[in-house]
């Protein structure tokens, strides 16, 4: 409680000027914090409302989104909000989005590895989509001390999923599945890089479901995370937002049902920074209207 309420609940018994006195506040601060009370109330009655929408919309996605996304569906739905005053909002009222975990690596190279370059050499963007993919594996923990592994394709152009598989193993498949999808998914694969870690996309094998696609191979040293962190971030992002602190799934087809709907969404909802706070595919869908406006 302020001094000013102290005075203003106690004025009555005590008198304003005796009060003012005795807290060593100035009666002429005193009566202009009490004109200003209606003021205060209707931003607390604002606040309050706002707070309500943030937490439909924070709700909406599984407690994952901080104030900038929070910020970015606000104003797509119209309501046009400073993010200062989001960010003020989501602290009083204790809204708080989800944070990175340290991610367990998956990365074990094969005996059969090939010597591939790296082409992406750290740079996680691409002229537009369709150009650069990167890929990892991530495990996925299931009840009983079981694992499910996830192979993912990710554009760098528009941060799409391209293409992903899931499997009970780590063998050449997973990855050679999570490729093709992209293949299918985009029509065309030919001329693009794809970079990953030093995995099964190392085996003689995925090279030759690479050259059959037309992909150009492209991988960073061994041991070192930072040359795919776009595919280790985005991994970690699924994770942390589908597990939320717990410790793993209670079954197999949970676990891929929880996948599935993330990864839809992510694909089609979901807002991404570097986009504009626009989704993959949204970002995609206003690109590909630039590009026919300017024809």
């Amino acid at each position: 409680m302020s001094r000013f309420e102290f005075v203003d609940d106690h004025a009555g018994a005590f008198g304003v000027k005796r009060l003012c006195r005795v807290l060593k506040v100035s009666r002429s601060g005193f009566y202009r914090w009490r004109k200003a009370a209606p003021a205060r109330a209707q931003r607390a009655a604002a606040d309050a409302a706002l707070a309500e929408e943030i937490k439909q919309i924070h709700a909406e996605f599984d407690g994952t989104y901080g104030s900038p996304r929070i910020t970015a569906e606000l104003h797509a739905r119209g309501r046009r909000v400073n993010h200062k005053r989001i960010a003020r909002v989501m602290r009083r009222f204790g809204i708080v989005g989800l944070h990175l975990r340290t991610k367990v690596r998956t990365t074990v190279p094969e005996p059969s590895h090939q010597k591939v370059p790296d082409l992406i050499r750290r740079d996680f963007t691409a002229p537009a989509a369709n150009r650069r993919y990167v890929g990892d594996i991530t495990y996925l923990p299931v009840a009983e001390g079981r694992f499910l592994y996830l192979a993912t394709v990710l554009d760098l152009g528009s941060r799409r999923l391209a293409g992903w598989s899931i499997a009970d193993h780590m063998r050449t498949e997973l990855v050679s599945d999570a490729l093709r999808a992209a293949a299918a998914m985009r029509g065309s694969l030919h001329g693009a890089i794809f970079h990953a870690d030093h995995g099964a996309q190392t085996s003689a094998a995925f090279a030759e479901v690479c050259a059959e696609l037309g992909v150009r191979q492209s991988m960073g040293a061994v041991g070192t995370s930072a040359d795919n962190a776009a595919a280790e971030a985005f991994n970690a992002t699924l994770k942390r937002e589908t597990l939320q602190g717990a410790k793993g799934w209670s079954s197999v087809s949970e676990a891929r049902l929880a996948v599935f709907k993330w990864i839809t969404r992510y694909n089609t909802r979901r807002r991404h920074s570097t986009l504009g706070y626009l989704s993959p595919i949204d970002y995609e869908q206003q690109t590909t209207d630039r590009v026919l406006l300017a024809a």
